[in-house]
């Protein structure tokens, strides 16, 4: 793996004029730390995915399986009928290049291969060259090519630097979804057994042991229990959460990663301190699963049937149990499955109830097929309702700006709730530039399990938008953290920070929603991550 260049350097490399050659006949180059490493085939044999082997994308030879060509060409025909979407992306667009310049990895790669409508072009030239008339006769003059192991590499590398973030959709005038076209092609690609360790392995320990990071049931717990230890250090008072509690009102599910990693443990943290506060004023009647234990749906980045099967651990978790509903942590994939797809995989859970809040007695309607709903959304029904102590000042020594996360933003409208709760715990909230947040957030750089480490230098390239308005916001406001609702964010934008905005602070908004909640009885001096809170850094 190549170090990557110096933010300077890699800037300064950034080119957006054309190629002189026509696209199909710019060579192929797979550039190291521009893609992620082969699966391991244990981890695919693990869930069933075809053609388990060894294989290294930079090898001439990807043994592939003998008839993979038809395997491909099947795979595509049977989900154009399949998926109506996909059938009419691969027909109406125009090639108007509306998309180009809207994608966080063409803007900071300068790659025309990663605008959005060459991206689906890619895979749309096989599907005019092999299954439309007009491509069988004219070939190349209808845009149509044939399908061959160059053009396969091709696609893979592409549809690998795609994150699925749907801000290309948002500009689109015919409404064409590239994010549906990659998760297409992706599938396509798994059919060979072209899948990335990075997703390969997170789906088979979600399969196995309910969480990306494959924790057993007893390292799950351990690693919340620590976090309470923490936080009894920080304010003089230690949660008790319960787990695999039957007959408890609701199960709350949030990504692995807030468990195990800074900065989302801070935010666990944060999960923790508020369900104490609720259960020692209000009965809130909360337990944590540790089978369940991942939010977070990578199937999302693999199939739809591995989506569906992912998404309904959570639900035979909550039926088991005996809850009420579900409440779901700050997590970006897992919304997006939930709001898009869960009707249609898996139908509504007609064992639950509608949630309802038990403290404020709000029903929350938009949730009566899901019967889970968001921590933010939760909380601020609570604080509308006056039912937290909470003392802003305790964030004055920040000055933060918020991240919409793509998933619950462009996936769900989900907009307004988390500036709501920023609002009513921080004094200093400071807007990013108008085309760079709500449903025209840029991407993280990193989602859709782009976010290993060999892959750097793409990421930095994809996080370049994102850290450009940051660094606007904190040239002109003094910005100092940026919050989001996604655990990916949380670890992909820390990394960015750390390259293009070295002095800003990634966090998640229950973090700070933490640290201004007062308990009762409670002896604070610091944060959660231990820094003096405003006026008490001589204590």
């Amino acid at each position: 793996m190549m170090a990557t260049p110096k933010p300077d350097v890699l800037y300064r490399n950034i080119s957006h004029h054309p190629p002189e050659l026509d696209w199909m006949d710019v060579p192929l180059e797979i550039k190291p730390g521009r893609y992620c490493y082969a699966a391991d085939p244990s981890a695919l044999e693990a869930v069933g995915m075809p053609n388990a082997r060894s294989w290294n994308p930079t090898d001439e030879d990807w043994k592939l399986p003998e008839n993979w060509k038809e395997t491909f060409l099947e795979g595509m025909k049977d989900r154009l009928e399949r998926f109506r979407s996909f059938k009419v992306f691969m027909d109406i667009c125009v090639r108007c290049g509306a998309c180009a310049d809207k994608c966080h990895f063409f803007i900071g790669s300068g790659d025309p291969k990663n605008m959005p409508v060459l991206r689906a072009e890619l895979l749309r030239s096989v599907y005019r060259g092999e299954m439309t008339k007009a491509g069988q006769i004219l070939g190349r003059m209808a845009g149509g090519r044939e399908l061959n192991e160059k053009v396969l590499k091709e696609i893979w590398y592409y549809y690998y630097q795609c994150t699925e973030c749907r801000r290309c959709s948002v500009y689109c005038p015919y409404g064409i979804d590239q994010a549906e076209i990659t998760i297409i092609g992706r599938e396509l690609l798994n059919l060979l057994g072209l899948q990335l360790d990075w997703i390969g392995k997170p789906v088979a320990n979600c399969n196995r042991l309910g969480n990306h990071l494959g924790l057993p049931p007893h390292t799950f717990k351990d690693n919340i229990d620590f976090l309470c230890d923490d936080i009894e250090e920080a304010t003089g008072i230690k949660p008790e959460p319960t787990f695999n509690k039957k007959g408890a009102d609701i199960l709350f599910i949030t990504p692995s990663g807030d468990v195990f990693a800074e900065p989302g443990i801070f935010t666990c943290m944060g999960y923790l301190v508020l369900f104490h506060y609720l259960q020692e004023e209000y009965g809130l009647d909360i337990t944590w699963s540790t089978y369940a234990s991942e939010g977070g749906n990578f199937g999302f980045f693999t199939s739809h049937e591995m989506m569906k099967k992912l998404n309904a651990k959570m639900y035979h978790e909550a039926e088991r149990l005996g809850v009420k509903w579900i409440l779901g942590g700050e997590c970006g994939h897992m919304w997006r499955v939930l709001h898009q797809y869960m009707d249609t995989m898996n139908g509504p859970p007609e064992f639950l109830d509608v949630p309802v809040s038990p403290i404020t007695g709000t029903r929350f309607d938009h949730a009566a097929s899901t019967k889970m709903i968001h921590i933010v959304e939760f909380v601020a029904d609570l604080i509308k309702h006056k039912k937290l102590p909470i003392d802003k000042t305790r964030n004055d020594h920040l000055k933060v700006t918020f991240h919409d996360s793509c998933n619950p933003s462009r996936g769900m409208g989900f907009l307004e709730e988390p500036r709501y709760v920023l609002n009513n715990i921080c004094n200093n909230f400071y807007e990013m530039p108008e085309g760079t947040i709500k449903e025209q957030t840029f991407c993280c750089g990193a989602g859709s399990g782009l976010n290993p480490g060999e892959n750097e230098e793409l990421r930095m390239m994809g996080g370049l938008p994102r850290a450009n308005a940051v660094k606007f916001v904190r040239d002109r406001k003094g910005v100092n953290t940026l919050a989001n609702v996604c655990a990916i964010d949380r670890a992909t934008l820390s990394a960015s920070m750390d390259y293009w905005v070295p002095d800003v602070t990634v966090c998640g908004v229950h973090e700070l929603l933490a640290n201004a909640l007062i308990l009762p009885g409670e002896d604070r001096q610091t944060d959660l991550r231990g820094e003096p809170l405003p006026g008490k850094e001589d204590e």
